[in-house]
């Protein structure tokens, strides 16, 4: 059974989803945030040395990093419906890759600059209009690139999906996704899904604010 090492509200919540989509068995091994610094206790260091989550044990290995694990899951346990196979001809997979690797490598700095810029008070201000640059530069890159579409690879639900929900939940609650018709719109149908409700369900109270 695969066991996750959950972390109350962080990128984790993705990996138990992803698991429900797949309808495999697993076990979630919670842990809380630090209430004043909102950093994830030491237990996790005894799971993987760089004590962070999301971690997951299968089989007695031990995957880290979100893309990662969603990638090793999909490519372990899907049928073909959540991932495009893999072929590098493909202008699915290839867009499959693309998005993948756009969450963590392009979209979740601007996101984190303000989360943490924001803490400075009047101190952040001079890089408040660059951070608000890029939140719109990536923010608006998405919204075309789904266009009249309702998913991102291939106009269906895939894993690149459920990667890019983080980018959505978050420019929901500290960034700039009310401005954006087209992804609020899919930042709705995603968490409509009854795997996401179920995921919620097991993995507690999920919210990004706190």
């Amino acid at each position: 059974m695969i066991r996750i090492h959950h972390l109350n509200n962080s990128r984790s919540q993705r990996v138990l989803w992803l698991a429900e989509e797949l309808g495999q068995p697993y076990e979630v091994v919670p842990y809380q945030r630090d209430a004043t610094t909102r950093l994830a206790p030491p237990d996790l260091k005894k799971i993987h040395p760089l004590g962070k989550s999301p971690v997951i044990e299968d089989d007695g290995r031990v995957v880290a990093e979100t893309g990662a694990i969603l990638e090793y899951l999909v490519r372990k346990y899907d049928d073909g419906r959540l991932a495009p196979a893999v072929d590098p001809d493909s202008a699915d997979y290839r867009a499959y890759l693309h998005w993948m690797h756009f969450v963590e490598g392009s979209a979740m700095l601007p996101l984190m600059l303000k989360l943490y810029v924001g803490r400075l008070g009047d101190a952040g201000k001079p890089l408040w209009p660059r951070i608000d640059s890029e939140l719109a530069n990536h923010f608006g890159y998405m919204e075309d690139a789904l266009g009249g579409n309702d998913y991102f690879v291939a106009n269906r639900f895939s894993v690149a999906d459920i990667h890019l929900s983080f980018i959505l939940d978050a420019g929901a609650t500290r960034g700039p996704l009310a401005d954006y018709p087209r992804l609020s719109a899919l930042h709705e149908r995603l968490k409509a899904r009854p795997a996401y409700r179920k995921a919620i369900e097991r993995g507690g109270p999920y919210e990004l604010g706190r």
